[in-house]
C-alpha cells in the first residue's frame, strides 16, 4: 500500500508516540527496534516476541522495506561500492570502506546535488530529491544484512560517514533524525565519535547544529582563498569564507572536540605555498584537524592530482604550523571511485546487468 508510514522513519521516541497514537504499548517500540536495527530482520512475520495482534497493526500501518541493492563491487583494497535503488527508481551510492579497527560506510542523503562543486562528479546530476529518513537509514541495513549474508557473519559496519551524495544539511530534518537513530542505543547504537557529518558550507543550517544529535562535524573547505573555493564551491558565493566561519564559531563542541576540514589537493591550484598560509592563518589551531584529499580523477575532469611528493610537503608544512594534519588514503580506486560516476555509468548505458558494469569497471584506474 502508497500511504503505508515506515518504520525507519520514526526515531525511538518517535515511533513510541506513534505506538501510542495506534493503541499499541511504548514497550513494543524497543521490540521492534531490536529486531529492525540489532537483529536486522525486516520481516514482520517473524518477529516473533511481539503478539499476533500487534504484528498484525504492524503490518496494516508500517513497511519495513529497505534500499534494494542492485550493484556490487568489490576494491582490490576491500574497499565494497554499493548502488543502492529506492522504491521509486531511484539510486545511490553507498560505500564501505575498511580500515584497522573499523569498517566505515559512506551513506548519501540525496539523490543527486543541488551545490555544484566542480570538483565533484556527483554535482553534474543536480538534484532530484531528498532521501527519506528510511532511506538514508536503509543503505546502512540493506549493507549490513549483505555483509552478513554474503561476507561473514559477524561482519559489521561500524561507523558512518555523511559524505555520500548530497549536501546533508540541505536534508536536514532526515538527515537529523537518521542521524538520532544511529546513535538510540536500543538501535544501531553507534557512539557519537563513530558518526561524521560533513557540510559544503551551508551557514543558515550550521547554525541550527545545536539541534543536531552531538556527532563529529566535517566542513568542506577545500580552500582558504574565497577566489579559488568560489571556483570549486559555487555556495561560496552566497557563503563566502567570512560568514562561514562566523557560523562555524557557533558550533556547540564538546570538550576535547575537534572539527575536520576536508580540503581537496588539486595540481596547481591550491597546494602552493600561498594556500599553506592562508590555511594557517584561517584555522584556528587548538579546534582545528586538517584532512587532506588527493583529488581523485575521472573523466572529463580538468582538475588533475598532484604528486605524492607534493601531497606529502603540503601535510609537513601544516604539520610544522603545530596542526593535525592527515592525508586519507584513496579508497577503491578500481571500482569508479568517485562520487557519483558508476550511477551516471549506470544510468548512461541503461544496464540492469551487473556482469556489464563489472566488466566496465575491470582494468580501469582513475
Amino acid at each position: 500500500m502508497s500511504d503505508l508510514l515506515h518504520i525507519g522513519d520514526f526515531s525511538y521516541e518517535l515511533l513510541k508516540l506513534k505506538f501510542k497514537d495506534l493503541g499499541m504499548s511504548s514497550f513494543v517500540a524497543g521490540q521492534v527496534y531490536d529486531w529492525y536495527y540489532k537483529k536486522f530482520n525486516f520481516n514482520i512475520e517473524e518477529w516473533s516476541n511481539i503478539s499476533k495482534g500487534n504484528r498484525l497493526k504492524l503490518s496494516q500501518h508500517f513497511s519495513t522495506k529497505t534500499p534494494k541493492i542492485i550493484w556490487t563491487g568489490v576494491s582490490v583494497d576491500g574497499t565494497r561500492k554499493f548502488l543502492t535503488q529506492m522504491a521509486d527508481g531511484q539510486s545511490v551510492e553507498t560505500v564501505a570502506i575498511p580500515a584497522p579497527g573499523r569498517l566505515t560506510l559512506c551513506i548519501s542523503s540525496q539523490v543527486g546535488c543541488a551545490i555544484g562543486c566542480t570538483f565533484c562528479h556527483t554535482g553534474t546530476q543536480g538534484l532530484k530529491r531528498h532521501l527519506k529518513t528510511h532511506e538514508i537509514v536503509g543503505q546502512f541495513l540493506a549493507v549490513s544484512r549483505y555483509l552478513i549474508d554474503e561476507v561473514h557473519p559477524d561482519e559489521r559496519l561500524s561507523n558512518i560517514v555523511y559524505m555520500g551524495q548530497g549536501e546533508p544539511l540541505h536534508n536536514f530534518e532526515n538527515v537529523k533524525i537518521s542521524a538520532e537513530i544511529f546513535l538510540e542505543p536500543k538501535g544501531l547504537g553507534l557512539g557519537q565519535r563513530r558518526v561524521t557529518l560533513s557540510t559544503s558550507g551551508l551557514v543558515p543550517q550550521i547554525k541550527r547544529l545545536e539541534e543536531f544529535p552531538a556527532v563529529n562535524i566535517a566542513i568542506s573547505l577545500h580552500s582558504a582563498r574565497n577566489d579559488v573555493r568560489t571556483e570549486l564551491m559555487p555556495i561560496n558565493k552566497v557563503y563566502d569564507l567570512e560568514r562561514l566561519f562566523d557560523a562555524i564559531r557557533e558550533i556547540p563542541l564538546k570538550a576535547h572536540r575537534h572539527i575536520t576540514y576536508e580540503y581537496l589537493l588539486i595540481e596547481d591550484l591550491n597546494d602552493t605555498l600561498e594556500d599553506v598560509e592562508a590555511l594557517a592563518r584561517l584555522l584556528p589551531l587548538k579546534e582545528s584537524k586538517i584532512n587532506l584529499i588527493p583529488f581523485n580523477e575521472y573523466p572529463d575532469s580538468k582538475y588533475k592530482r598532484p604528486s605524492n611528493n607534493r601531497i606529502q610537503w603540503f601535510m609537513d608544512q601544516m604539520i610544522r604550523k603545530g596542526f593535525v594534519c592527515t592525508v586519507r588514503s584513496t579508497k577503491g580506486h578500481d571500482i569508479l571511485a568517485a562520487c557519483g560516476q558508476l550511477k551516471s555509468e549506470y544510468e548512461k548505458l541503461n544496464v540492469w546487468n551487473k556482469d556489464k558494469i563489472q566488466s566496465i569497471t575491470n582494468g580501469m584506474t582513475l
